[in-house]
């Protein structure tokens, strides 16, 4: 059962989504019209090959969570505009998705529920949270994650949207972040934007637990990691 989040500071983290209720339909088009495979092409080899618990944090027009049930997996999908939700869930019922009313940085809905995730994806997410609550939200991902898990994130660079909130947020940074919360980086890629808007790009990275190994992740590229610890690159 979906509930409305009454922390204060998730009620603060609501202006992340500024801008996105009025377009709501364009935006689940415009979402929907490049697939999964391709939005996710430089991060697919990290995914789990077998049914796991996934979490997708700002899951927009569905199509990521669908994507991920119909491999198998057991899917939570977090978005907190009410009109995306329900179009969302519309557009995939046929897919088992559990739609969950929640926001960052608190999560308060999903800590409460107490389960920990293999996959927790952040899809164009975290440029939307200013760098206070960005700290707070590494602090809360990394209390979801299951063992042997990862965190799969994008980082958008370039202009903002008129009517929207964004914060520009680089690799570093986040890795910092991670680090002070246990975490640590696993893969790192850069590309350009799937939607070939002007002057947009990405940076996708990974992270897992600290203490955790960096097995060999099949189809990740040998390269100078991120602050030269041994981080794969593409």
């Amino acid at each position: 059962m979906n509930s409305e989040p009454t922390d204060p500071g998730t009620l603060s983290a609501m202006d992340s989504t500024a801008g996105y209720a009025d377009a709501a339909e364009a935006l689940v088009e415009q979402y929907e019209s490049v697939s999964f495979a391709e939005v996710h092409r430089e991060v697919l080899h990290l995914f789990p090959t077998r049914p796991a618990a996934v979490l997708d944090i700002g899951a927009g027009s569905g199509r990521d969570a669908a994507a991920l049930a119909a491999a198998g997996h057991r899917v939570t999908a977090v978005e907190p505009t009410a009109a995306m939700r329900e179009l969302a869930r519309a557009r995939h019922a046929r897919h088992a998705v559990d739609w969950v009313d929640d926001a960052l940085p608190q999560l308060p809905e999903l800590t409460a529920r107490a389960d920990r995730y293999e996959l927790i994806l952040l899809t164009a997410v975290w440029m939307h949270l200013d760098a206070e609550q960005r700290a707070a939200a590494m602090a809360t991902l990394s209390r979801l994650l299951a063992d042997g898990g990862r965190i799969v994130l994008s980082l958008r660079h370039g202009p903002v949207p008129p009517g929207r909130r964004m914060f520009p947020v680089g690799a570093p940074e986040t890795v910092a972040l991670a680090r002070a919360n246990g975490l640590a980086p696993l893969h790192l890629a850069h590309r350009e934007d799937p939607h070939a808007r002007a002057g947009v790009s990405w940076t996708y990275l990974a992270l897992h637990a600290a203490d955790e190994p960096s097995a060999a992740v099949p189809g990740a590229r040998d390269g100078q990691g991120l602050a030269g610890d041994g981080v794969s690159r593409s």
